[in-house]
């Protein structure tokens, strides 16, 4: 068996900010229960014990939300005792957390280095473009709140790399960012396609990543960050990593270039588990665990299809000759309201790969202590 990956939502999809262009708010408004409150510490345990019980080898625990910090700095405490009280067959036990870095001390950057946590921080770019995108409940821009937690990660040495929602505002200053973030030493870098609201027509928001947007965000910051690498620099940029270790003949290890869907298990609050962070609705559930079990809970995964039905690539996508690099992208990008046919960002892929191919494969070629790690 696989190891074990969990995706643990402590607080729901609650959150300290009010980012203009929230998924996790627009899924909460599209299921019957918008929040599950912050998990007790009875679902706590139950987790935490089933799945060390289950797991082989490794077990996995990432946290998000919303905002996971919102279930307080004492519940990842008790997480951690919990985990050294279950893990009775010593498993390799690894801790993520995805945070917008607003509440972030001392104290909880201690602890996340203490606990090796690997770090996701929300940041989007220089201070005009996050400050006019992801705000605070005042309303008031968090840039400075995001760079006070990026200061504490590196005097505190916690492990974390730098994640970037890409909307248009992000595009037209792509040149400006990519050198704030060389400035600033933010070397592990992660770029998010922004997602429009579920059963609305794409591209018609102000902050919308269309596919033209995408395309040149994506060949414009490879221009940024070709010469870079090329000279040894270690800037990491998780899509361009993977495209290289791809045509080196390694599996990605990013979730939405596999060309398919993955076993993941995504944890609400309340214990309920769903196939996909992007799919926590109501017509996913798999199962609570409060009440049943990992084989439950992936008899159900098999019953929906939901791994199945991702790996049917559209026509266009089998004779498209960047199959072997592109491989579809994610589900969400190539779902049409339960349908899934190509990927809304097709076009942009094209063009980014018609321009950077053959630097990609030039990087291939290239010996892999030159190239960040992934």
């Amino acid at each position: 068996m696989p190891p074990l990956n969990l995706l643990i939502k402590p607080a729901s999809g609650n959150c300290n900010m009010r980012c203009r262009y929230c998924f996790y708010m627009d899924i909460a408004e599209n299921r019957h229960v918008e929040s599950y409150g912050i998990m007790n510490l009875e679902t706590l345990e139950t987790l935490v014990e089933k799945s060390l019980a289950y797991a082989t080898n490794q077990c996995s625990f990432a946290f998000q939300g919303g905002e996971p910090t919102l279930a307080g700095l004492d519940f990842f405490k008790a997480f951690t005792r919990l985990v050294d009280k279950h893990n009775k067959k010593n498993l390799q036990v690894q801790y993520s957390i995805q945070t917008n870095g607003y509440v972030i001390n001392r104290e909880w950057a201690a602890f996340l280095t203490k606990h090796k946590f690997l770090t996701g921080l929300s940041l989007d770019g220089i201070k005009d473009v996050h400050d006019g995108l992801r705000l605070d409940a005042g309303n008031k821009g968090t840039f400075s709140k995001v760079m006070h937690a990026a200061q504490l990660f590196n005097q505190y040495g916690v492990e974390y790399n730098i994640l970037t929602v890409v909307t248009a505002q992000l595009v037209k200053n792509v040149g400006k960012i990519y050198g704030f973030y060389r400035k600033n030493n933010f070397l592990y870098q992660q770029y998010i396609p922004c997602l429009d609201p579920i059963g609305e027509e794409r591209g018609m928001e102000n902050y919308s990543l269309t596919p033209e947007l995408y395309g040149e965000f994506l060949t414009a910051l490879f221009d940024l960050w070709y010469p870079d690498i090329s000279k040894g620099i270690p800037v990491s940029i998780r899509y361009f990593d993977n495209l290289v270790w791809l045509l080196r003949g390694y599996p990605p290890e990013s979730c939405g270039m596999l060309g398919h869907c993955t076993m993941q298990n995504v944890v609400e609050a309340d214990g309920e588990v769903y196939p996909c962070d992007f799919y926590v609705l109501d017509d996913y559930k798999l199962g609570n665990l409060n009440v049943c079990g990992f084989d439950s809970i992936n008899e159900r995964r098999k019953e929906i299809n939901f791994i199945e039905d991702s790996q049917q690539p559209g026509e266009a996508c089998r004779s498209c000759k960047w199959a072997h690099i592109c491989r579809g992208g994610c589900r969400r990008d190539r779902d049409y309201g339960g349908h899934l046919g190509h990927n809304y960002f097709c076009s942009a892929f094209k063009q980014f790969f018609e321009h950077a191919y053959p630097r990609l494969q030039q990087l291939a070629r290239t010996d892999l202590s030159k190239l960040a790690k992934v």
